[in-house]
């Protein structure tokens, strides 16, 4: 009888974290692919993410606070005399919100905005970054191999205090950095 129990007991545990382990793979954030490349007036950053939000995210996004999201990017030249040098360090940050009156979400990056009428969209919009990279010339030399790491994250700092104070893993979510080798 107790074996039994002890059996069964295993077996639920089990259960309980093979769901728990699939809800938090269905939530976050992924890198599918990323690069830099050289363009006429210097380089380009084009990479796609999977951004799937957490349902607590989900419905306090659907109550009116604002969701931000930091794109980080870095770019290193390995040397083997000293530590690598850091030619690039370059953050951007994106707004996600949810108008309740017009039934849209906007996604911001600065001073410029774009309205979706899904999440999906503005989701979708989120996900896919092709931005021009101020980086000097002769920065990233022709000689030698450098190594670009990219992430993206909520921005848990811009949360309004309250949920600062709840730093679960609902409020955590972010990708891993993503790197690869840069040859000008």
């Amino acid at each position: 009888m107790v074996r039994w129990l002890v059996t069964v007991c295993l077996a639920w545990s089990c259960g309980l974290l093979s769901v728990t382990a699939q809800a938090a793979q269905s939530s976050g954030i992924d890198v599918r692919k990323a690069t830099l490349t050289a363009a006429d007036d210097g380089y380009v950053l084009e990479a796609e993410f999977d951004i799937q939000l957490t349902p607590l995210l989900d419905d306090v996004l659907h109550k009116g606070v604002p969701l931000y999201f930091l794109l980080e990017l870095e770019v290193t030249r390995p040397r083997w005399y000293w530590t690598n040098e850091k030619v690039v360090s370059v953050r951007q940050q994106q707004r996600l919100s949810f108008n309740t009156l017009t039934r849209q979400y906007r996604v911001g990056a600065g001073a410029l905005y774009q309205n979706f009428p899904t999440l999906a969209e503005a989701l979708a919009f989120l996900s896919r970054v092709r931005r021009r990279e101020d980086i000097e010339p002769g920065a990233l030399r022709k000689d030698s191999s450098h190594t670009a790491e990219l992430r993206l994250r909520l921005d848990a700092s811009q949360l309004p205090k309250p949920f600062q104070l709840n730093s679960g893993r609902d409020w955590n979510i972010g990708s891993d950095w993503y790197r690869w080798t840069v040859t000008p």
